[in-house]
């Protein structure tokens, strides 16, 4: 029986036993729409409504459509909803993304009336969306005059997607697949660049986004997907009477055809620009495949377990080549299998290799597939790759995107063409045909030899660096505007520079926001959720478990208070964490422990933590953290695998410690881009604690050029025998130092998985803490010179610890500048792709940040005008309450079973018990107007402030001119 709105008929249904979830598939009877609704006992109800978008070329209409339609609708004629909803909302999750074939708006919250809000504001954008044309020069493209109003100024070209993709292309990995995509799919439209070239942004017209739109954003080309306890009868409802109502079934389908196949392998080699750094070494070479359909569930499973049995881990014979190959320093970005097409693509690279060398790479691997072709692989590494696949399926995720988002991405690619969205997440029955079938020695072998060798739609791409690109495209831009400005007309030049005037106008306007609905500070939950611990002994050490719904997995930490460390050491921690989980045990080399670990484990991994006392920021404490996580079954294997890892660790493989550094290098490299607002405001906030400078130098820009420093250092046998005795002389702290254990199951096996930890059990060697020497403050002025086309700012002031009485106001104060200012002057009148400001009461900074930023002294300067911003205006009540929504939503937003019991363990082991986190969470809520005003007057004097910009060869004149220091990679 149904339990459908009239305007929807029932298609399938599923319950999905490993997920505790059904899954039902609806048709709307007028217009054909889709809606796959996952049913959960779940009070974080989460909506995404999906449009296929199939772009013809790199213009990234889809992409700058994404940001135009969330810019003002026919019920909600404000001009940036978006954005207003954001803080006038209580969600967990509320975004736009745009992806190489379809374009999605989700959201998820805790609070019925707020989603009810936010469903109502996300169907008019997408249905009834205003399009001004102001809106689309402000988030796509528009020409300026250099200084608005002097037609004798330069023209520059201004858009914030257009900044937005100058900084996301500045990345190498961004290069490397799109121009793989380029060649790979000759015909469909994986071909562009949906999210838009910079150099073919331009090109895209009004009247193209406006038909574009008529053409995509249509009920008959929507997929509607829900989770959550909300039943899919009262969605439908929804659904029915504020959108599909008015609409009747679209003639025309949208969708990505098959591509045509190549007859014979493609070899193509293409270049990236590289700034003011040595060309050699930094060459790519990656071999794809094209596969089958993306909707055929066994094909699919197959050709991931396929993917796993080559690349899984170190002893995985693709992996282990592309490791250890001389060819290169280290794998590619791109390894392993894309899923998110409509066709599947297998991908297998190197980097940090030369063009000439890409014959042999490329012999290698045939090698290795042909190897495999003729042998097969041993039944029990097969075993353990579809081992990882269950695991995956069944953990129940949420630390980063609402798990039940996570389940919605995972079926949208099947939805998006047609397929069987419940399939994708229904996988048991083809796990158990899978498990039957790799008893048979030849199934790997012959997959190996259809999907990969005698496929004969292989790319084999070289992607060189390019010294002088960067230039030439830079000339290139500057000449095109000024033949564009040789050719203006009186009218044209007017034309321009009223355009600008009213773009202005239309950002200083101030809009009726209670148009809108909102949620209130009395719609907040009175308490903070709990999530209790057991704490018990494991002979004389403590253990703290949890009960949680963790879908027959288990999680287990071995935590140690971090020894006394030289500063070298600390500066080596992290790569010892690193190190620690991929090297040799005892008489096993690090390729046995790698099968080990993928029979036995989900993951295991070393890592620290550390945080101030919530009372003093000169006072820091830190752990060593061991974590693993396996099926139920394995926790028996996984303790012993742990135990192991601490008593038999050995570091004598000193090709392998080198060969994993050089990974590690090559990943923080590539992910400055992505990264530089977080990087700037380290580097700005490392002069203030130790906690502070910490940061900036294990995860941050300084740790990168120490990074550089030791892999350069690795080059020579001494200083590989060097570390593997610093190494050695880390661990022996960290044994001797005192432990404690985390435990999180469900609740009738905790009493035997307890019993079973018996084996980390150790005496320590109780050593002295000896108190670090006082921290020197410095005031920092840094620039920091890297491969990017974009600008990230920072500014930092020292503030106060967790517990003093200003840290609510000054986590409330951060919201408040962004949406009342920072918004405004940075994204939207400046261009930036975003821009914001912060508290972290863990260091006791403030931090005002931009990212993507065409911009760099201008920025700067509106940090401190917001501040004046705050002075001098009449703000209202509800723009303070705004910003409270915001810090609650933040606190209040839930993890997954197992990820909440992790948050409550290691909040409390830092003095951040629930008590004190529901005190805070209280005084956020009783923040005043006054209270901002006042922490800003005592905190934020700009001439106290830190600053530190991320900027690529283009910013280095102007950061120089306002007095920074430079500071090189």
């Amino acid at each position: 029986m149904s339990n459908s709105h009239p305007a929807f008929e029932l298609v399938t249904n599923a319950e999905i036993d490993s997920l505790g979830v059904s899954v039902e598939e609806y048709r709307h009877v007028t217009t054909g729409a889709q809606h796959l609704h996952i049913a959960a006992d779940n009070p974080e109800n989460v909506f995404l409504l999906a449009l296929r978008t199939v772009p013809g070329d790199s213009t990234g209409v889809a992409h700058i459509l994404e940001h135009t339609a969330l810019c003002g609708s026919d019920k909600y004629p404000v001009r940036d909803p978006f954005f207003m909803m954001i803080r006038r909302s209580l969600n967990t999750f509320m975004n736009a993304f745009t992806s190489s074939d379809w374009t999605a708006y989700p959201f998820a919250s805790q609070n019925r009336k707020d989603f009810d809000n936010l469903l109502s504001v996300y169907l008019d954008a997408v249905f009834f969306a205003r399009l001004d044309p102001l809106d689309f020069a402000q988030e796509g493209h528009r020409l300026e005059f250099s200084e608005a109003g002097n037609p004798d100024s330069d023209l520059v070209y201004k858009g914030v997607v257009f900044n937005e993709m100058k900084g996301a292309m500045s990345s190498v990995s961004a290069q490397l697949w799109h121009t793989l995509s380029k060649y790979l799919f000759p015909t469909t439209t994986y071909h562009y660049n949906s999210g838009g070239e910079p150099t073919d942004i331009p090109k895209l017209s009004y009247e193209q986004l406006v038909a574009f739109y008529r053409s995509h954003y249509h009920p008959s080309n929507a997929i509607f997907m829900t989770f959550g306890d909300i039943p899919a009868a009262e969605h439908q409802a929804a659904f029915e009477e504020r959108a599909l109502h008015k609409f009747e079934q679209l003639e025309k389908a949208i969708a990505v055809g098959r591509e045509d196949r190549y007859q014979a392998p493609l070899k193509v080699e293409e270049h990236y620009p590289l700034n003011g750094e040595e060309p050699s070494g930094k060459t790519h070479i990656v071999l794809s495949w094209l596969l089958g359909d993306v909707t055929d569930l066994e094909e699919a499973l197959t050709a991931h377990l396929l993917a796993g049995v080559l690349l899984d881990n170190s002893a995985s014979p693709l992996m282990k080549l592309l490791e250890t190959t001389d060819l290169g320093t280290a794998p590619s970005p791109l390894v392993g299998l894309d899923d998110s097409q409509r066709e599947l693509v297998f991908v297998c690279g190197i980097e940090g290799s030369e063009r000439e060398h890409a014959d042999e790479f490329e012999k290698q691997v045939l090698a290795i597939l042909t190897e495999v072709a003729q042998n097969g692989i041993p039944y029990e590494q097969v075993a353990a790759s579809l081992h990882q696949l269950e695991l995956q399926q069944r953990e129940i995720g949420g630390d980063g995107y609402p798990y039940g988002l996570q389940l919605i991405l995972t079926a949208l690619t099947g939805a998006t063409h047609r397929g069987d969205a419940i399939g994708l997440l229904n996988i048991d029955t083809t796990l158990e045909r899978l498990r039957e079938q790799i008893k048979d020695p030849t199934f790997i072998a012959g997959k190996a030899r259809a999907l990969l060798l005698e496929n004969q739609h292989r790319v084999r791409l070289v992607l060189s660096p390019d010294d002088q690109l960067a230039t030439r495209r830079a000339r290139a831009e500057k000449d095109q505007l000024a033949q564009i400005k040789s050719r203006l007309s009186e009218r044209d030049r007017s034309h321009i520079i009223e355009t600008t005037r009213a773009l202005v106008d239309r950002q200083n306007r101030e809009d009726d926001a209670s148009i809108l609905p909102k949620v209130g500070v009395e719609d907040i939950p009175a308490e903070l959720p709990d999530v209790e611990g057991e704490k018990t002994s494991l002979g004389a050490q403590k253990l703290t478990r949890y009960s949680a719904g963790t879908n027959g997995l288990v999680y287990q930490q071995m935590v140690c208070a971090l020894p006394e460390l030289s500063e070298e050491e600390h500066q080596l921690l992290p790569y010892y964490c690193q190190i620690l989980s991929e090297v040799g045990l005892g008489d096993r080399d690090y390729l046995q422990v790698q099968q080990w670990q993928t029979r036995v484990a989900g993951a295991l991994h070393g890592f620290t933590s550390s945080r101030t006392a919530i009372d003093n920021l000169d006072t820091l404490s830190g752990h060593f953290i061991l974590s693993g996580k396996a099926l139920a079954r394995n926790q028996g294997a996984l303790t012993n695998l742990m135990q192991a890892t601490m008593e038999q660790v050995r570091f004598d493989e000193s090709a392998r410690i080198r060969e994993l550094l050089q990974q590690t290098l090559a990943r923080r490299e590539q992910s400055v881009v992505d990264s530089g607002h977080a990087l700037a405001m380290a580097a700005a906030s490392a002069g203030y604690n130790r906690a502070a400078f910490e940061s900036h130098a294990s995860g941050g820009l300084l740790g990168l050029r120490n990074l550089k420093g030791l892999v350069r250092d690795l080059e020579h046998k001494a200083g590989l025998q060097k570390l593997s005795m610093q190494f050695q002389a880390i661990h022996r702290k960290i044994l001797a130092a005192p432990r404690q254990f985390l435990l999180i199951g469900e609740a009738e096996k905790l009493d035997d998985f307890s019993q079973a930890l018996s084996p980390l059990t150790a005496t320590p060697t109780e050593t002295p803490a000896n108190p670090e020497a006082p921290f020197e403050y410095k005031h920092i002025q840094a620039l920091w010179i890297v491969n990017s086309q974009v600008n990230f700012c920072a500014k930092a002031y020292a503030t106060v610890p967790l517990s003093h009485s200003d840290a609510a106001p000054l986590s409330v104060l951060g919201g408040f500048l962004r949406n009342g200012f920072l918004h405004r002057a940075i994204r939207e009148r400046g261009g930036a792709y975003g821009s914001g400001a912060a508290q972290d009461s863990n260091i006791g900074v403030f931090r005002f940040f931009s990212y993507r930023d065409p911009r760099l002294g201008e920025t700067l300067d509106d940090f401190d005008a917001s501040l004046k911003w705050l002075a001098a205006g009449k703000h209202k009540a509800e723009q303070v309450e705004e910003a409270i929504l915001g810090v609650i939503g933040g606190l209040d937003k839930p993890g997954s079973p197992a990820g909440e019991a992790k948050k409550n363990f290691h909040s409390a082991l830092y003095g951040r018990s629930h008590a004190v986190r529901q005190a805070f969470r209280k005084q956020v809520t009783e923040v005043t107007l006054a209270d901002l005003q006042r922490v800003a007057a005592t905190y934020l004097d700009p001439n106290r402030a830190s600053v530190a910009v991320v900027t690529g060869p283009q910013g280095r004149s102007g950061g120089l001119q306002l007095g920074l220091l430079e500071e090189q990679l």
